[in-house]
């Protein structure tokens, strides 16, 4: 593509471009550079960062897609016009099928500085140079990824493109290596929708020659959550604690509806940890085959995952007072029935993401703050239940507005800090709560701090 002089030299709103040009010192090869404007421009001076892409990671969506590029731009404060400078793959060369992360840096990401600055400077627009020849800031991509290899691929009607891979990871906590399997969209390039834990399928508990894209297969582990926002969910149990062992102690199974399986590693843990019925609902049936394919969802006697809109779903449950045939809806069947205990539920789990990426990742859909929404999840619940949602707030306002609407509709509000900077989750109770927390007779409670991290009950606060 030809490119005029003058193209960067205005800061174009949302404007992406992308185009090859000649390695510095290797002719040969060819780079791949893509430059994306900031929906919102400055009032005052501009600011452009650059990024080297890094080695072996070019194909990765967070890199070479224009909605992986919005994503960093997201996550790079203050800054205008992010570059993106990397390796460029020769039409007919396939990207290898093993990600290694290098162990050191190649001789040209090591002199990216010096390479890169008239290269920089001549993708920066002009009003950078009002006040001389502007130092242009390196910006760096650091995750815990150590490999990764991608072990399917598919297209979902809903979601779109989506992947799954098994990824070794660096473990903070210091307890050696680990390995997970991971469900991407490429709609949300930068966002993990579900993450497990996978172990050898050979026996022993020794890790020697078990490598990512080796001999040796994985099988998901369902019985720890870590997806960072998950066990907290979880945690909003314990609010409920005395309520549920009642349930239990009366010959009852707790119910719960989780709105957006996706992997299903919520819905799994929730049956084989803590001896739930769970309803799930989910809009793309592709999404559900590849949770039970590649995740363990298992459907049984306990599990009951349809295919729906999340929202429209719940609204028919809540219609209990209305025919069978009104409340029939994308393939609830016999699940939907006159009987008000089989369609009421202890608690409801909302994961759900906005599917317009344009202003940053944020979840719960714009949606889920109707009156009309909230209602229905409100009369889905049994007079005790609680109401538990994954927020990712791209503003306080948002967050405030969300807050706002559900202490309209619900008694009671609570929250958790997932501590990640990124996530909360938001606990709301149908009825005041009047159950003990600390009840150490509790067999659930005992259950659930067991399985979940005691940090997490502890953290919860009241709004």
């Amino acid at each position: 593509m030809a490119l005029d002089a003058s193209t960067f030299e205005s800061l174009i709103p949302s404007r992406f471009i992308s185009f090859t040009i000649p390695y510095p010192t290797c002719s040969d090869s060819l780079l791949r550079v893509a430059v994306l404007d900031s929906a919102l421009q400055p009032s005052d001076s501009p600011r452009v960062g650059a990024m080297l892409v890094p080695e072996g990671r070019e194909t990765d969506w967070i890199f070479s897609t224009e909605l992986g590029h919005l994503q960093l731009l997201f996550s790079s404060p203050g800054i205008s016009r992010l570059i993106l400078i990397g390796n460029h793959l020769k039409e007919g060369t396939f990207p290898a099928r093993v990600y290694n992360r290098p162990l050191e840096c190649s001789l040209h990401q090591q002199g990216f500085h010096v390479w890169s600055k008239p290269l920089l400077l001549a993708l920066s627009p002009r009003s950078l140079f009002k006040s001389g020849i502007p130092e242009i800031p390196l910006l760096s991509y650091e995750d815990n990824l150590v490999s990764s290899v991608v072990v399917h691929e598919c297209v979902g009607c809903r979601v779109g493109e989506m992947l799954v891979e098994d990824v070794e990871i660096e473990n903070g906590s210091g307890h050696g290596r680990e390995f997970r399997r991971r469900l991407r969209f490429k709609r949300m390039p930068n966002l993990i929708q579900t993450e497990i834990r996978v172990v050898p399928e050979r026996g022993g508990d020794g890790l020697d020659g078990v490598c990512i894209g080796g001999g040796v297969g994985f099988v998901p582990d369902l019985k720890v959550l870590v997806h960072p926002y998950l066990g907290p969910m979880v945690a909003g149990l314990a609010l409920v604690g005395g309520y549920v062992e009642g349930r239990i102690r009366n010959g009852f199974r707790p119910k719960a509806l989780c709105l957006g399986v996706g992997g299903g590693a919520l819905v799994s843990f929730l049956v084989t940890q803590l001896g739930f019925e769970v309803m799930g609902v989910d809009s793309d049936r592709e999404v559900l085959r590849v949770a039970r394919k590649y995740f363990g969802l298992e459907e049984c006697e306990f599990i009951h995952v349809v295919v729906g809109d999340a929202f429209e779903s719940m609204k028919k449950l809540a219609c209990h007072g209305k025919s069978k045939g009104d409340c029939e809806v994308n393939g609830f069947g016999g699940h939907l029935v006159e009987d008000e205990v089989n369609h009421k539920f202890d608690v409801v789990m909302v994961d759900l993401d906005s599917s317009d990426v344009r202003n940053g990742i944020s979840s719960p859909p714009l949606e889920f703050g109707r009156k009309d929404v909230l209602l229905a999840a409100k009369l889905v619940l049994f007079e005790y239940g609680i109401l538990v949602i994954n927020v990712i707030p791209p503003s306080r306002s948002f967050y405030d507005s969300l807050v706002s609407h559900f202490q309209e509709v619900f008694h009671e509000l609570y929250k958790i800090d997932v501590g990640n900077g990124e996530n909360f989750v938001l606990i709301a109770t149908a009825s005041p709560l009047v159950f003990s927390v600390g009840d150490c007779g509790n067999s659930f409670l005992m259950r659930l701090k067991s399985v979940i991290p005691e940090a997490y009950i502890n953290s919860i606060t009241k709004i």
